[in-house]
């Protein structure tokens, strides 16, 4: 059975019982041994053990619930957003990003309010208005994009949409500045298509118009 030799003890503990975790010695859902069982296993101190079933329950993989004791609540520790996108290549990362707007733009057809419906508005008429500013065409394309997502209500694909922005915006400012937009008028068409299809709560056609748009994009990017 696997012991902690060597500092530091809570990072090593964590590391064990991940360990263990990840050969299967315990299942999903259930509970750990006990606090005195468990330290002595691992050859720490309880609060040494303590503090790295925190740090995997900061992880995700494990849940203290009092009164019951530790339970597993994941067999590997998810792999950061950022870590993911910085690995993955800009056509991956655009066919995510269709993924969830295609579906915020349906949610949006279907849930905007006057207010959102405005918000969608400036920020489309601030895209027109752009000028010829790679970065601020870029920015304002984001913002636009964003507001859409906003009316959809949905505050994890929020999040998600978040966490592609850095790096689609330093991948959209590159390609822009070698291979600028062949026809803007189309391009900024293909919002308003966007913008139309959400204001006459048509999801279907909302989805349709952010489909074809982040499609051409990616064509773009690749």
């Amino acid at each position: 059975m696997s012991q902690v030799q060597r500092h530091p003890l809570a990072a090593q503990a964590a590391e064990v019982l991940l360990e263990r975790l990840r050969a299967g010695e315990w299942e999903l859902g259930h509970r750990l041994p006990g606090e005195t069982t468990l330290a002595a296993q691992l050859g720490v101190g309880r609060s040494t053990l303590r503090e790295a079933i925190r740090e995997l329950a900061g992880k995700g993989v494990l849940e203290s619930r009092q009164g019951a004791g530790v339970f597993v609540t994941a067999l590997e520790v998810a792999e950061d957003w950022n870590a993911v996108l910085r690995r993955s290549d800009i056509a991956a990362v655009i066919e995510a990003r269709t993924a969830i707007e295609a579906e915020a733009a349906a949610l949006a057809a279907d849930r905007r309010t006057p207010a959102d419906l405005r918000n969608i508005l400036r920020a489309l008429t601030a895209r027109a208005e752009a000028g010829d500013s790679v970065e601020a065409l870029v920015d304002a394309d984001t913002a636009f994009h964003r507001t859409v997502i906003v009316a959809a209500h949905n505050d994890i694909l929020l999040e998600m949409f978040n966490a592609f922005v850095p790096r689609l915006r330093r991948a959209m400012v590159e390609m822009l500045r070698i291979k600028p937009i062949a026809h803007p008028a189309a391009d900024q068409h293909a919002h308003e298509d966007l913008y139309v299809a959400i204001r006459a709560r048509k999801p279907e056609a909302a989805t349709t118009a952010s489909r074809v748009h982040l499609t051409a994009l990616k064509v773009a990017l690749s």
